[in-house]
């Protein structure tokens, strides 16, 4: 027998800039950034922008807008075509057409690998559109512009991409580095509470599992960053120390492209992408992420890693930015687990996801998080029943 070994590491590397006005003809950073890595001799960079349609109807001027950039800076960038207009929230990575006809517009716009796929949009836009990018050309370039507090501080800083397919969350998927994100803080102004509200739980999930500093400051900040107070230079800190710590994560955990079993980040996330399912997608994805991290939240106090003060602070801040803590499809088939309803194939389908041993980031402290490899269910049950019975008493249950 004869065997080669092969060995090689690439370097990645982009930048998160944070600027506001970056459609502004005057402003530079959108034409420089894809620009900077143009080979020599084959004149501006081309680029196809694609537009979340929720962001349309707010900025209806938005495709003028691209194409008078693109008019401002015509050394450096030529815009192939109108923007392409997509549906936005899970619709956008629920429809397979929807990445055919991304590719398709890369072959007919004649987009190469030097070319740009430029997306304007929430998360789920921006998951969408990095799946085709990678996967036309083996990889045409991408830049990122996300518009939704949930994008900005996680979805579109990291290293995935993906959609939805066969009933299960990011079935398909790519991990494939964007160029460049650039969150401009003047496209949240325009968002509804229910989004504005929705990304400040991935900023709690972050905080609660590696920073009890930015825990401590989301607790004092809570009355002034979630609706009605919308105070958008105490989101602007959120967004920007959220976004450090995601990038710090993929940059230093040791496995940015989850080659193992574990999956820190997604604290919360088993449950939440099980409850986004059985919703019918009408949660968004940051609410689902609220409901799993009260619900992971009330287990760690249950099976005795979490103290009940710290359970307390955590629901309390979730009350207080506003997240509704039970729904109704968590408590569905409980008692069957294998029932194709039951919120406990979210379990199965989290570790699925990546094979091997189960692994389930909960709490032992504020800011410190533990893995499990094993989950009791009767202490769910019980968790979503302390749920369920606190939400009646404090409120009702919200439709």
């Amino acid at each position: 027998m004869q065997t080669l070994h092969q060995h090689f590491t690439v370097p990645y590397g982009y930048p998160v800039h944070f600027a506001s006005g970056v459609l502004d003809p005057e402003n530079p950073l959108l034409a420089e950034t894809l620009s900077s890595q143009r080979p020599p001799g084959t004149g501006p960079a081309r680029f196809l922008a694609v537009v979340d349609a929720g962001l349309h109807a707010h900025h209806p001027g938005l495709p003028d807008r691209l194409a008078d950039y693109a008019g401002a800076h015509p050394d450096r960038v030529v815009m192939s075509g109108a923007p392409v207009i997509v549906p936005g929230g899970e619709a956008a990575k629920n429809d397979p057409d929807l990445v055919t006809l991304l590719q398709r517009a890369v072959q007919e716009h004649r987009l190469c690998r030097h070319s740009y796929l430029v997306a304007v949009g929430g998360g789920a836009v921006i998951d969408l559109v990095g799946y085709a990018a990678a996967t036309a050309h083996r990889g045409v370039r991408l830049v990122r512009i996300p518009t939704t507090v949930l994008s900005q501080n996680d979805a579109a800083i990291g290293v995935k991409n993906g959609v939805n397919a066969f009933g299960s969350k990011n079935f398909l998927g790519t991990f494939a580095p964007p160029h460049a994100v650039l969150n401009d803080p003047e496209f949240l102004v325009t968002l509804s509470d229910r989004d504005w509200r929705a990304g400040i739980s991935e900023a709690l999930k972050v905080a609660l599992i590696k920073d009890p500093e930015f825990f401590d400051l989301i607790e004092t900040d809570a009355p002034l960053i979630a609706p009605p107070g919308r105070d958008e230079k105490a989101m602007g800190r959120l967004i920007h120390r959220c976004a450090r710590l995601h990038l710090e994560h993929i940059a230093r955990g040791g496995d940015p492209f989850e080659s193992g079993s574990s999956r820190p980040l997604d604290f919360g996330h088993w449950a939440a992408h099980r409850l986004e399912h059985l919703t019918g997608y009408g949660l968004r994805h940051g609410e689902a992420v609220a409901l799993g991290i009260a619900l992971d939240t009330v287990y760690s106090e249950l099976v005795g890693l979490l103290d009940a003060a710290s359970r307390d602070r955590v629901l309390g801040v979730l009350d207080a930015c506003g997240f509704d803590l039970f729904v109704p499809q968590m408590a569905l088939r409980l008692e069957d687990p294998a029932h194709p309803d039951s919120l406990f194939q979210g379990i199965r389908e989290f570790r699925e996801h990546l094979g091997g041993r189960l692994t389930i980031m909960l709490l032992e402290a504020i800011g410190r998080g533990v893995e499990v490899h094993e989950v009791e269910p009767d202490h769910y049950r019980t968790a979503v029943e302390y749920l369920r019975d606190r939400a009646t008493a404090s409120q009702g249950i919200r439709p």
